[in-house]
């Protein structure tokens, strides 16, 4: 028997709608129970699976999840991965190494010595006439800050640590009072437990005269856990108390140079310098005494004045720097103390020093390494004499020097006093982390 084809589509449409309700009245209105592999049973206070709520028909609070094995093994294996994660950087924060601040206040010229030639810091504003200039840089595990100015006074700088370096000028009476302020200002904050650790960086007297600072050593129950004293003082122990170098004249506005080839392979026209305050009845005019006689003031760059002047102008600077780069060598005579500027700053252009090496009256260290004992332990290649009568041969053999010798000898001086400003910037990082942080 033919069935038509309109009757066919009908049966099929009818069936198919048949099937649909029957699976809606199953799904949204049977009370069969489902297996439990395609259910979720809601546990409620009081009415258990099964039981009977309110008096009426037997409860059964459970809904179809045909995914609940898929996201029970979902959601562990996320919480696995999370607490993984959780260890792992755990393990990174542990293993990491610990950071520390520190706080550089410059209250003396040295401090530009001590972050812009040592530890090779950046400033800003660059304008060195600003009022108020500061930076940061990282070195070792330490974090440091400096802040230097006129407008950097006492009670308003921003102090956002607990540990504080303070540089000062101790050479005379008139700056050890200014320090001495400031030491009493830094003594309150340790008072009021706003800084718990201090060090000085103090330009010392030249006659290693700085007994006014040594009731505010911790030693001496004071507060100063560390300084760093320049001059060859007695008191220098590798303890608490460390040999620092004078460095550049940074308060004459002397720059932080930096060797390039021109620095290294220039022909120099002058075999030796000498620009500097002679004092009457010193060596100094033994030095001009000697070069006059010998001529050898013919192939050097000499000037000399009668009184020392604490500032240069800007043309007296470029004429000094200019003969420091156009000679062979730096005479530096004794003054007050052996150790002057002139020394650092001939470094600074490959002119190598020519030291007297003479200790001068005071109560600076005496030992067979002084005086410069610190540039003599660290193994300056200088020149050092003990009388100026010395100089011609020293300047004869300098003219007999190849051009090829004395560009080797100017590149191993700008390396050494690489060298040195580097390990002078290791070990005031060491020394800090070491005296302030390991050992409370």
């Amino acid at each position: 028997m033919k069935i038509p084809k309109r009757k066919l589509f009908l049966l099929i449409i009818f069936a198919y709608v048949a099937f649909s309700l029957y699976a809606a009245y199953n799904v949204f209105f049977s009370n069969k129970v489902i297996s439990r592999v395609h259910r979720v049973v809601k546990k409620e206070t009081g009415a258990p699976s099964g039981g009977v709520r309110g008096g009426g028909a037997p409860f059964l609070a459970d809904e179809w999840n045909p995914w609940e094995d898929e996201e029970v093994e979902y959601n562990s294996a996320l919480n696995k991965k999370r607490e993984a994660f959780k260890k792992y950087m755990d393990t990174i924060n542990k293993n990491k190494p610990k950071r520390y601040k520190v706080q550089i206040w410059g209250k003396a010229a040295i401090g530009l010595y001590l972050w812009e030639h040592i530890l090779e810091g950046p400033l800003n504003p660059t304008d060195k006439a600003a009022q108020w200039r500061e930076g940061e840089l990282e070195s070792g595990k330490i974090d440091f800050s400096f802040y230097t100015g006129p407008a950097v006074v006492q009670g308003h700088v921003p102090l956002e640590m607990n540990s504080l370096v303070l540089v000062l000028n101790g050479r005379e009476q008139q700056k050890v009072s200014y320090s001495t302020r400031w030491l009493e200002h830094v003594q309150s904050l340790v008072q009021s437990h706003t800084v718990s650790h201090v060090a000085v960086v103090l330009l010392g007297n030249e006659q290693c005269r700085n007994d006014w600072i040594a009731a505010h050593l911790k030693r001496n129950g004071g507060f100063i856990d560390l300084l760093f004293l320049v001059y060859d003082s007695p008191w220098v122990n590798d303890k608490d108390v460390f040999q620092w170098p004078l460095g550049v004249a940074t308060y004459r506005q002397f720059p932080l140079i930096r060797p390039n080839t021109e620095l290294i392979t220039s022909i120099r026209p002058h075999l030796c310098n000498f620009l500097g305050t002679v004092y009457k009845n010193s060596s100094r005019e033994t030095l001009m005494q000697v070069l006059k006689q010998s001529g050898f003031d013919k192939e050097c760059i000499t000037a000399g004045r009668d009184k020392w002047l604490p500032q240069e102008t800007s043309d007296s600077l470029k004429r000094y720097q200019t003969a420091l780069a156009q000679s062979e060598l730096t005479l530096s005579p004794v003054g007050v103390n052996t150790e002057c500027y002139r020394i650092y700053e001939a470094c600074s252009y490959g002119s190598v020093p020519v030291v007297e090496d003479v200790l001068t009256p005071g109560s600076c260290a005496a030992g067979p390494s002084s005086p410069l004992r610190l540039l003599k332990a660290a193994g300056a290649p200088f020149i050092f004499i003990s009388d100026w009568r010395e100089l011609p041969a020293i300047l004869e053999r300098e003219r007999r020097m190849s051009q090829e010798q004395r560009v080797d000898r100017r590149r191993r001086l700008l390396e050494w006093y690489s060298g040195f400003r580097q390990q002078m910037k290791d070990r005031f990082t060491e020394v800090i982390e070491e005296k302030f942080f390991k050992n409370g």
